[in-house]
């Protein structure tokens, strides 16, 4: 039982489990599916940064998704640089344009902080499709397979889940870090009351420019692992509102503000999204439907998601433990307090 376990050897247990997964299930459809799983919560959580922790709303994180992917293909097909050099530029890129993008988008608040970040994304999906003589607009960019460990290609997805689950423990402990620290007490004092945190004295701006930039430069590496592992992507698929919907829906159904919520919210939606799509392959769309029906359930039921109600299990547990009635010395004693 999870709850006779503490946090720590859970976590070990999960992470073994996360380790044995290629050598257990080696069909190539559902070792995708775990790929997918890690790559999508390393972006959840990237996005529960910004979204989670300091409560900005943003429905524009494509945009880091398709810089990232876009970087690293561009220079590696252009100027031979390695995929693996890739995922450091475009991480870095990526935050000098959170930077520029948080710097106005910053001032204004809820609703129009979220506009702000569509509009954005929307700019930049044009400009990729305006540049052709660089993305290769509508066409998109196709990456020749050429396996190596330099060309960060390769012929077993084994080794490509063994690099998603690297970038995804990279994100857990930077979440972690986030979660222990005094940038998460703060940002999460910028979400509860941001005029309240202002007061307080905290920096308010300094503190979501550092959400924006860690946030950005996580999903701007997982950009880069999605090129080389698609190796065919173009500005539709990468800067799309409903990916940066679906970063956002991950986190929000698993529990935002918490460091297991987007890890449980892609366990939940990667399977399911990939599961209908292999049963209902005429009906486009469907897997849009589906969200939109446990989105609306998880807001009405559960608005701080999934996470927090598994939480609570174990103490219920512990709770009805405490109050079953021993019998002892001949005597009936209630141990509920």
């Amino acid at each position: 039982m999870i709850h006779l376990l503490s946090k720590q050897k859970f976590l070990l247990l999960f992470g073994i489990l996360l380790f044995v997964i290629p050598f257990v299930f080696q069909n190539k459809f559902y070792l995708n599916i775990f790929i997918l799983i890690l790559l999508y919560a390393t972006i959840a959580g990237a996005w529960n940064i910004l979204g989670g922790y300091g409560g900005q709303l943003s429905l524009g994180h494509a945009i880091f998704f398709g810089i990232g992917a876009y970087t690293s293909t561009i220079l590696y097909l252009n100027y031979g640089v390695s995929p693996w050099l890739g995922f450091i530029i475009a991480a870095v890129i990526s935050i000098i344009v959170g930077a520029l993008i948080g710097w106005p988008a910053f001032r204004l608040r809820g609703t129009y902080f979220t506009l702000t970040t569509i509009a954005f994304a929307e700019v930049i999906r044009h400009l990729t499709l305006y540049f052709k003589d660089l993305t290769n607009g509508a066409i998109g960019v196709n990456i020749k397979f050429e396996p190596s460990f330099t060309n960060l290609i390769f012929r077993e997805y084994s080794a490509y889940y063994f690099l998603a689950l690297i970038l995804f423990s990279i994100s857990i402990a930077i979440a972690i870090w986030v979660d222990k620290t005094k940038v998460g007490y703060y940002l999460k004092a910028i979400r509860e009351d941001e005029d309240g945190a202002e007061t307080l004295g905290i920096n308010v701006t300094k503190y979501k420019m550092i959400a924006m930039s860690i946030s950005a430069g996580m999903t701007g590496v997982a950009g880069v692992f999605y090129a080389q592992y698609m190796l065919f992507f173009e500005p539709t698929s990468v800067f799309n509102m409903n990916l940066s919907i679906e970063f956002a829906l991950i986190a929000i159904i698993g529990g935002v503000g918490t460091v297991f919520g987007p890890v449980l919210g892609a366990f939940i939606i990667i399977p399911l999204n990939e599961i209908l799509r292999s049963t209902f392959p005429s009906l486009n769309g469907m897997n849009y439907l589906i969200y939109g029906i446990v989105l609306i359930l998880i807001v009405s039921f559960l608005p701080n998601g999934l996470l927090p109600l598994l939480k609570r299990i174990p103490e219920k547990l512990k709770r009805l433990n405490r109050k079953k009635i021993e019998v002892k010395d001949g005597e009936k004693v209630d141990y509920s307090g």
